[in-house]
């Protein structure tokens, strides 16, 4: 899936999905958006990384 469809099929804004392709934080419904899209669980696409 190429990320213009996946703006698309979730109803994401470009804005969030530029931040989503560089890591850069994003609210929880975005995150829930691309799961629906995807049809997946939201531990699939995150990961809780420490601060060290």
């Amino acid at each position: 899936m190429s990320k213009k469809d996946l703006r698309e099929k979730s109803g994401i804004s470009t804005v969030s999905l530029a931040k989503f392709s560089k890591g850069e934080n994003l609210t929880t419904d975005v995150f829930l958006k691309v799961c629906e899209a995807l049809d997946c669980n939201i531990n699939e696409i995150i990961e809780n990384v420490p601060d060290n």
